[in-house]
């Protein structure tokens, strides 16, 4: 497991004082502002956050030293992380997404299937993005205790139960 987990993202400027459009990947999405201050993934920056309002997918925001628009600009794309200590802690059946990401995947008799390549929510449920050995391809498993029973974080590995024609 990391000591720091992503919980959003900048996706720009918004308006011309210095404000930024963020992405909260947090289960509440108003408490991103709690967890700071959020430093860049390579730790280099550090910014305390205020968010200010509502707007179409996400929030506009205050964040420490960006005061231009073009400060704003600069950081679209940068992904925001937390030290896993300031998270709260999860439910035994729940887990953050970035602790799955990279555990290898294993049917219900040993075989490998994969790797966590990803964590998607589309909507309706999350989905495990699993690149499979030898190939170029990824498959989408569901993450849902009939299709994946078990989660061993401590050995870093998963057991799935898939769909029926889901690796075919």
């Amino acid at each position: 497991m990391t000591d720091k987990v992503c919980v959003g993202a900048i996706a720009g400027a918004f308006g011309v004082q210095g404000e930024v459009r963020l992405k909260s990947f947090t289960a509440d999405p108003l408490a991103v502002q709690d967890y700071g201050p959020l430093t860049t993934e390579d730790g280099s920056r550090s910014f305390e956050v205020e968010i200010t309002r509502d707007i179409n997918n996400g929030f506009s925001a205050w964040l420490t030293g960006v005061d231009t628009k073009e400060q704003a600009d600069a950081l679209k794309g940068t992904r925001l992380f937390a030290p896993r200590d300031r998270l709260p802690n999860l439910p035994d059946d729940e887990y953050y997404h970035a602790d799955l990401i990279g555990l290898q995947v294993f049917d219900t008799g040993g075989a490998p299937l994969g790797a966590v390549k990803a964590v998607m929510n589309h909507g309706a449920s999350d989905l495990l993005e699993l690149q499979v050995p030898g190939k170029s391809r990824t498959v989408l498993l569901p993450f849902t205790l009939a299709a994946v029973p078990t989660v061993d974080l401590a050995s870093g590995r998963i057991v799935a139960d898939p769909p029926e024609g889901l690796f075919d």
